[in-house]
């Protein structure tokens, strides 16, 4: 290996350390960071050239992800999310009830919408649900958590890995959903079963307070621009479904947005998650680079590329990448070796299914758990690290397992 290859896998090995732990030792940097010094080591290497690292980057992947920010922020910032979590929620009455309108409520949002925002609006609506049937918030909080990471696995709009998968494998919208819904509604099925089983002593309880829900402070419905947002996002549906390219789509909707809604645009900005933009587009420039030293050949030898085709082989590897790494940085691992793998759409769906089940695993295994865990946090709500994992193995195992074998 002489120094010119030595270099830019140095840079791929030490960002994806730094992204598998959080941060750099001994400086104050987040994932974010060490995706953005990643990037520009490749390119003050030599490593790539501005013009190639420009090339590295997914604009349209970007464009999808930024434009869905805009339109959930609309949604949210007119407060349909909020009337539709108050109307469904307050129509439970039993401990059961609750969990099946949590585990469906964001399942569905989160197929259409990005799930870690549905995990952000819905939290504080299933704790105060919870407070009023005298019942834990946790087993309600886990169905919110695991529920919203499967049913984002259903489209292309789910999460961002599905985006990005769907990105390099040039996966049309609906292909996307006919292959992979079926498999996200099975998962929704386990993962209300599981944990109404581990708690069904605890889920025996019925409402004492007959009041909807409180959801999001501050936020309420405002009819005009909730009407205004509905319209825009339902025709940004069918002209997914229609097959127009989603980035454009995406970011046509958000402009229309920004011009017919009476919104502040600087609180549909701050809802915005720029640093994740800065990171992907910092990955996309690592990945680039490592990909222009060739080592995608290198692992596909000593692996062999027809063990890792093999659906359960590529599934544990996959599913093991997103613990270590999280799911986007190992979705984006996999895209210099896609060609390789024989780039068919088996293997696209099933990168995209199991690096979105897998972070139902463990608390860290997705963002979508993180924001659920905080937000319970600062209601005096404590979601245990081993409570998750009594309830994510399961889950996690038998919803890949839905998903292979569904893909096969």
């Amino acid at each position: 290996m002489n120094a010119a290859t030595a270099l830019p896998l140095a840079i791929f090995a030490i960002t994806y350390a730094g992204l598998a732990v959080g941060k750099l030792p001994m400086v104050r940097v987040d994932r974010c960071g060490v995706a953005l010094i990643g990037a520009v080591a490749m390119v003050v290497s030599g490593a790539l050239s501005q013009n190639a690292a420009l090339n590295a980057v997914d604009f349209h992947t970007l464009a999808l992800l930024l434009g869905m920010m805009i339109i959930v922020a609309n949604l949210r910032l007119s407060g349909v999310f909020t009337w539709l979590a108050e109307r469904v929620f307050g129509r439970a009455h039993t401990g059961f009830g609750l969990l099946a309108t949590t585990v469906a409520l964001s399942g569905v949002l989160a197929a259409f919408f990005v799930n870690d925002v549905i995990c952000l609006v819905l939290a504080p609506v299933v704790i105060d649900a919870a407070a009023q049937a005298a019942l834990p918030a946790v087993p309600l909080l886990l169905g919110l958590a695991t529920a919203s990471n499967i049913g984002s696995a259903a489209t292309v709009t789910g999460n961002p890995q599905n985006m990005i998968v769907a990105g390099f494998a040039h996966l049309e919208y609906m292909a996307f959903l006919i292959r992979l819904a079926p498999g996200a509604i099975v998962g929704l099925v386990i993962d209300y079963a599981i944990i109404a089983w581990i708690y069904r002593r605890t889920l025996r309880g019925k409402r004492r307070v007959a009041s909807t829900p409180q959801s999001e402070p501050g936020i309420s419905l405002d009819k005009p621009a909730a009407f205004k947002a509905a319209m825009v996002t339902g025709g940004t549906l069918v002209c997914f479904a229609m097959g127009f390219p989603t980035g454009v789509v995406a970011l046509s909707a958000a402009a229309v947005m920004l011009l017919v809604q009476n919104v502040r645009p600087d609180l549909v900005y701050a809802q915005v998650d720029w640093t994740m933009l800065l990171m992907f587009a910092g990955l996309f420039v690592v990945v680039g680079g490592a990909a222009r030293t060739g080592f995608q050949m290198d692992i596909i030898k000593v692996v062999d590329v027809e063990r890792l085709t093999h659906p359960a082989v590529l599934a544990a590897t996959v599913a093991v990448l997103s613990n270590l790494v999280s799911n986007v940085p190992a979705v984006l691992l996999f895209r210099p070796l896609f060609p390789l793998l024989g780039s068919s759409q088996r293997v696209a769906l099933l990168l995209a299914a199991v690096s979105t089940y897998a972070g139902n695993l463990t608390l860290l295994g997705s963002i979508a758990n993180l924001i659920v865990v905080e937000n319970a946090r600062r209601r005096g709500v404590e979601v245990d690290f081993r409570e998750h994992l009594l309830v994510g193995i399961p889950i996690t195992v038998l919803t890949i397992i839905v998903a292979v074998a569904m893909l096969r």
